[in-house]
């Protein structure tokens, strides 16, 4: 199997096994409890918890979580009342929990984007008024790796008195993550650490009501049990992120240039510099993305978000940079990094490319 859905989740990386390994075969005391072994495994998630926020601003502290997902639920749903403002190509987890809250009778405005993916600033200064609470990006997109200007939409936000949530889950360890954010939502099994775990980044002086109820065992007010098992693969991941960055970025782009030589007759969704080079979005006009995969089941690719999937909709965010349905439906997404070899990913798309091909002579 040659795996390129990076952006659906990372592999595992071995070093996050094997911190986890203890915590799961012999080390279970829960790291709330005031015991010797509970202390152990309390301390193993304070480490864990320094691991991960290194790689973020240091005025501000991380609450773990079950996933960016609960993250971002807590960061919209724990703000203030005022204007949630966010833009058409956020996650599910963002869009959805906004429609949720417009439905309770919050106003909610999502801003356009470019057909490269990149929200529109006029109508953000426009939208992003006094009254609005919380503005809401995300820094790389997941479907089609644009990257979004969060510095200067969190600049918008603190003229207007808002908070500023971002969305960090695709960029975090890969690029750096600008100034000016007052929540930043992350998920481990996206940088090679295990699922089922996140976290949120909280600005020191910021306060958000909870979203779980229970014992608090997060400062920040989080209820819930945390996994020293779970902690330390997030921890150990996020460290190695930190330590491999240089190299992993370089691998990635020379990846991205190699695999943007091999395909002709293909189209690039999505902005063509400002993106992420190990997401590769791409279109063939009339290809059936069904059949190609069905034909190439020894390769995993995406046909779009993975968290989508199923839903027989076309992908939102390739509906907002203005393709058409029929295009949208006729595009792939290549997901790589760190443990992709280059002839992995050169076989692939040769073998994309010639499945696309012989359909377009078929048909």
């Amino acid at each position: 199997m040659i795996y390129l859905d990076y952006q659906a989740t990372t592999p595992l990386a071995p070093e996050a096994l094997q911190a986890m390994l203890p915590w799961l075969q012999s080390q279970h005391a829960n790291p709330h409890s005031a015991h010797a072994p509970g202390r152990a495994a309390r301390a193993a998630v304070a480490v864990a918890r320094d691991q991960v926020a290194a790689l973020l601003p240091e005025n501000g502290d991380i609450s773990f979580t079950g996933g960016a997902t609960e993250a971002l639920n807590w960061a919209l749903k724990g703000v203030g009342p005022g204007r949630i403002v966010t833009q058409a190509t956020e996650h599910a987890a963002v869009l959805d929990t906004v429609e949720a809250l417009r439905g309770q009778g919050r106003e909610v405005v999502i801003l356009p984007v470019g057909e490269d993916g990149i929200v529109d600033l006029e109508a953000a200064a426009e939208a992003i008024t006094p009254g609005t609470a919380l503005v809401a990006c995300m820094l790389v997109n997941n479907e089609i790796g644009t990257i979004q200007p969060v510095g200067a939409l969190a600049k918008l936000a603190h003229q207007a008195g808002a908070l500023m949530l971002c969305d960090a889950v695709q960029g975090y360890g890969r690029i750096p993550i600008p100034d000016g954010p007052d929540l930043i939502a992350i998920s481990a099994h996206k940088i090679h650490g295990p699922k089922g775990i996140g976290a949120l980044w909280i600005r020191d002086g910021v306060t958000l009501a909870p979203l779980l109820h229970g014992g608090g065992q997060e400062a920040a007010g989080r209820s819930g049990t945390l996994s020293p098992a779970l902690c330390a693969g997030f921890g150990t991941a996020a460290k190695l992120m930190a330590d491999r960055r240089d190299a992993d970025m370089a691998h990635v782009t020379a990846l991205c240039d190699a695999a943007l030589a091999r395909l002709d007759g293909w189209h690039l969704n999505g902005a063509h510099d400002l993106r992420y080079p190990g997401n590769l979005n791409i279109r063939r006009d009339g290809l059936d993305v069904a059949r190609l995969m069905s034909e190439l089941r020894d390769i995993a690719f995406s046909a779009g978000s993975a968290c989508a999937s199923g839903s027989g909709r076309s992908s939102h965010v390739l509906r907002a940079i203005g393709l058409t349905d029929r295009q949208a439906r006729s595009s792939i997404r290549i997901g790589f990094g760190r443990y992709t070899t280059q002839e992995e990913l050169m076989t692939a798309l040769d073998r994309i490319d010639t499945a696309a091909r012989a359909q377009a002579v078929s048909a």
